[in-house]
Formats: structure tokens, sequence, C-alpha cells
């Protein structure tokens, strides 16, 4: 074990970091990205674990006035709980990565959020630069506007582009797709576009929207895209009666500022079996 100690700018204060020598090999890495990209976990929430739920759920903490307190704090909470990931804005991520290298949890950068309203090259830069920076994990926010307006090649492109230069790095791609401003038929589009081009996972919500994730949205998105894409649910998730509805609906991740709270409901009522 080895301690690191350095000042958080938000509060002028020193905190030590613990890093509890699990350190990884790329290779290790690497080969731990592939299993989490081809791997199912083919359950409901009857046959949930703390661990299999807790290693469903990416901590999120996206607020414009996130600072290095915030930060250091979501990524203690992350190792502690063992959470698939932390869910950043892209600015922040070579901070959050050099706290995260080597403990297993994933460092997720929020592209073009919340709006997507940013040109395909401008996300591909802020893609990439945030990959560079150390994403282990990639959220971006399809162009809503092109998607209504029916300009299917244009989503499909940006899509492709996105995924491709995921792909080529070994670097997980979410679309968001903010299902409280599209129709039913829209979210079908899109997800048979991602069926298609195949990111690894399609997303709910921002949670920044009108609206959050819904069962129904959920279990349309996993009826087109079936087993070939998965399905994250975001938005509006904050308690385990909810995160279970959205499991079994379909959703193999789980998008919450919310999950220590829905892990310590899970095992009260798992007590009381």
């Amino acid at each position: 074990m080895w301690r690191k100690s350095f000042i958080l700018p938000c509060k002028g204060r020193a905190i030590t970091e613990v890093k509890t020598g699990t350190e990884k090999s790329p290779a290790e890495w690497k080969a731990g990205r592939a299993v989490q990209k081809e791997e199912r976990t083919d359950m409901n929430s009857g046959m949930m674990t703390k661990e299999r739920l807790a290693g469903m759920v990416d901590h999120t903490f996206l607020k414009a006035y996130a600072c290095h307190a915030d930060l250091d704090r979501l990524c203690r909470e992350a190792m502690d709980h063992r959470f698939a990931m932390v869910a950043i804005n892209s600015s922040p991520v070579a901070y959050c990565k050099g706290i995260l290298a080597g403990t297993g949890v994933h460092v997720g950068a929020a592209i073009s959020f919340p709006l997507g309203q940013t040109t395909i090259e401008t996300k591909l830069f802020e893609t990439k630069k945030a990959i560079e920076d150390g994403a282990d994990e990639i959220d971006y926010v399809l162009n809503i506007g092109e998607l209504k307006m029916g300009n299917t090649a244009y989503i499909e492109e940006e899509m492709r582009r996105i995924t491709d230069v995921c792909r080529n790095r070994d670097i997980l791609v979410k679309v968001i797709f903010e299902n409280c401003y599209l129709t039913k038929d829209e979210i079908r589009t899109a997800a048979e576009i991602a069926r298609r081009v195949k990111p690894d996972f399609i997303k709910t919500s921002t949670g920044f929207g009108t609206g959050g994730a819904t069962e129904e949205d959920v279990a349309l998105m996993k009826s087109v895209v079936e087993d070939v894409v998965k399905v994250k649910a975001a938005g509006g998730i904050r308690d385990w009666e909810t995160c279970s509805r959205m499991i079994d609906a379909g959703a193999e991740r789980i998008g919450t500022s919310a999950g220590i709270e829905i892990l310590e409901q899970f095992m009260a009522e798992a007590e009381l079996k």
C-alpha cells in the first residue's frame, strides 16, 4: 500500500490518497474491458447480489460546480463500494484517472453533455481528448434535433464515427438518447441504428432533461437491440425499487448519484428475506 498527499484547490486542504496495491498491467486492463464488453448479466433483480449490483452502477457527479473535493469524494465512494465507473464531465478526467488508475473502477467522460448540440467533429475532438486524458468509457449525447427532423443518416454517421474512435482504442461507448424529448418511434429508430452500428450501450437519459428513465423506454430499447447492444438506464433512479424495475426491464447499467443509498436499501431488503 502507498499513500500520496495532495491539495484540494476548492477547499485548500490536504487529503491522502490511498492505493491498495491492486495495480493492473495494460494487458490486464485490456482484458478486463473486453470482458465488460462481451459479458451479459442475463439476470433479473431477484438474482442480484451486492457485488453484481455495485458492478452495474455508474456513480455520477455531473454538476457544473464540481470541484476537486467533490470528485475526490466521488472516486473514494466508487472505490469503497466497487462501482463500475465514475460518470463525470470531460474536463476532470485526468484528475479522476490519477486517483482511480489501477483500482478497477473506470473513468467515464460525458461528451457533448447534456444537450448533444455540437457538431460531429466537435464530439470527436472531445472524445479523443477524454481518452487521451484517461477515460475508459465514453457517454455521448446524440444530436436530438437531427433525430427529430428524421435525419437518420446524420445520426448513423455520428454514431459510427464516435463508436469507431472508441472501438479502435478499446474504450466502451454509450449513446445517450434523451428519451424525454423523443417519441416512441424516434426511440425505436435510434435503437435500430444502434443495432447496426453496435456501440456497447444505448442510454435513456442525461438526467438533465424533462424526464428520466422509464421501464417502458428501457423495455422498448431492449426489444430492438436485443443482445446486440446493452441498455443503460439513467435519470431519476434514486432507490432500489426503481432500480430493480429498470433491471427487470432489461437495463445492464444504472446511472445514478444515489448508488450508495440503492446498495443500502438492497442490502436491507435482502436481510429481510
